[in-house]
Formats: structure tokens, sequence, C-alpha cells
């Protein structure tokens, strides 16, 4: 079985193609960023033909999402957001109509449901939207905050050397168990609805950020305030945490930060 893994240049995109091979099936990696807008219909097509799946990893709100400035952090132009989405979504699909892919598996953000009316994720749920009107068969993932997404989160949130982040809670999950989960999805008939999947951690999302923030040049601060946006949108108190049927994820926070620093096999 071949599947087709769109890398939007995030920290899953490896991780998937390889956790698809694990699963014994035939990757074709694709780079979204140079791939999608700059192709010709007929190129896509080429690119997905002999698909039977197809996993679409540009989900999670990025700083590509707008214009980063020092002023007021992450700048986003909604209508332009939707106006891209609402292109290369109906591109990707299009092209998976024509070749016949049975099963798109989408990447998506725990909440989106619940936060979809500003910011990035307005263009998350058009994604969500157009995926389940398209006439393929699909499964959606939505994921909590990724542990590698800690880094952008806090640049997104940056104000003159201050990050503001609303303090609310958060079950951030490990980026190797959501590639895990994503290409497990693909591997098997579509669930035609949503899979959640979280780590199994809960604290406030200026925790998850305050200790992701270890580079010795580090120099800033971070603050809470509820008048704060998540990458453009207002968000409420349990706004980002998953439902009770949501995955568990295993690996801690701190095992994460650990290996991440190089002192995995400190004694200490």
């Amino acid at each position: 079985m071949r599947v087709a893994v769109l890398d939007d240049g995030g920290p899953l995109g490896a991780g998937t193609v390889q956790q698809a091979k694990h699963h014994g099936l035939d990757v074709a990696a694709i780079p979204k960023p140079a791939g999608i807008d700059s192709l010709a219909q007929t190129e896509l097509e080429g690119k997905l033909a002999g698909c039977s799946a197809v996993i679409d990893l540009s989900g999670p709100p990025g700083l590509g999402d707008g214009t980063l400035t020092e002023e007021y952090g992450l700048v986003i132009d909604e209508e332009s957001l939707l106006s891209r989405v609402r292109h290369s979504t109906a591109m990707l699909l299009a092209a998976e109509a024509a070749v016949g892919v049975h099963h798109h598996v989408a990447l998506s953000v725990v909440g989106v449901d619940r936060i979809g009316t500003q910011g990035a994720f307005r263009g998350l749920r058009l994604k969500e939207q157009m995926v389940t009107r398209s006439g393929i068969p699909y499964s959606i993932i939505r994921s909590t905050q990724v542990f590698e997404m800690v880094d952008d989160v806090a640049d997104a949130a940056t104000e003159d050397w201050i990050v503001w982040l609303p303090p609310v809670q958060a079950r951030p999950v490990a980026g190797d168990e959501v590639a895990t989960l994503l290409a497990h999805t693909a591997a098997f008939p579509p669930l035609q609805g949503v899979r959640e999947i979280a780590g199994p951690e809960q604290f406030r999302l200026d925790v998850f950020v305050r200790e992701g923030l270890t580079a010795e040049d580090e120099h800033r601060r971070v603050f809470t305030d509820w008048r704060s946006t998540f990458f453009g949108s207002r968000v409420r108190r349990n706004d980002l945490l998953p439902g009770p049927d949501a995955y568990i994820a295993h690996q801690l926070y701190s095992e994460w930060l650990s290996d991440r620093t190089g002192n995995g096999d400190s004694t200490s």
C-alpha cells in the first residue's frame, strides 16, 4: 500500500514518514511548502498516482500563518490565510479524487471545534470542513500542542521580549507519538470522523512554554494575561483540552526536555 505524506516542514514530517514505513507502507514524501502551491494540478496528480492514502500534516497553526512582529507578536491576516487554505486544500482534494485516493488523513488541533472562529484556527476549521464534505473517505486526527512546537508557540506570543500567554490548561504531546498515530490511521480503514491524541500530563500553557525555553542565550520572560491570544484566537480555560475518548500518549514532557538538552543519561 502506497501513502503520500505531505510534509509542511514542521517537526512531524520525518517522523511520520518513518512510522509509515514501520507500518509496512510504501511512502511518497511531498514537501508541501514547495510542493502544492507551486505545482500544476496535473503535476500534483502525478505525485499522488498510485497512492491509496494521503497524510496531510499542514494542520497545526504555525509562524507561517502570519507576520511575526516585535511589537505585537504574530499578526494574522485571516482573510489571506483563508484564501490560501481554500486554494491549497481544494487543489489537493481534487488531485486525490482524480487519481482515486480512498483515504485522506488530516492532522488538526484539539479545540478547533470550540475556537475555530478566530485567528489561525479559522483556517484549520475551514480545512476540516472541506475534507469532510469532499466525498473522499477521511480520518481527522486532532492533536494537542506538540512538544517540538514549543519554540514556535513562544515566538508567536512574544511582544517586546515578553512572552504573553493566556493561562489556559493544556496537555502537550510528543511528536513521535502523534506521528505513530497518523501512520497507524493511514494503514487502516477511514474513521469517517475525528480522533484526538493528548499527552499524559495536564498543566498550563505558560508552564509548557516557560519550561521549554532552555537555550543558553534565552532571555525572554513568560507572563500570563487572559487578554492574550493563542495564534490569534481567544482561548478559554479548557478549550485546548481533549475529550474523554482521546488517546493518551505516554512520553512525559520532562523526559523530552531532558533528551532535548542532552541530559538523558544524567544520573544527577
